[in-house]
């Protein structure tokens, strides 16, 4: 009996889930990120196809962040990795 209450409790809870991914990474653009809002007008012609383009800036809640982008093909940005860099902590 106890199993089957937890097992329909799993059921639902995961029922509730949704998935949504832009890329294969997962990740979605942010306020601060260079694609949020679609990509960017201008396109990186110099740069070569496969190179990052890193990017640091605050999010909506005052945290560093830091992004690092693909150039791909088509000179689009495809963002691959996100993370918060930690402020330093003064005693």
């Amino acid at each position: 009996m106890k199993s089957t209450i937890v097992l329909a409790a799993a059921a639902l809870a995961l029922a509730g889930c949704t998935t949504y991914s832009v890329n294969s990474a997962g990740l979605e653009p942010i306020p601060g990120s260079i694609t949020y809002g679609g990509q960017p007008r201008s396109r990186l012609m110099k740069a070569p196809i496969g190179s990052t383009v890193p990017h640091e800036f605050r999010n909506q809640w005052g945290e560093r962040v830091s992004e690092t982008y693909i150039i791909q093909p088509d000179r689009s940005l495809k963002l691959v990795e996100r993370h918060k860099i930690p402020e330093p902590i003064w005693d």
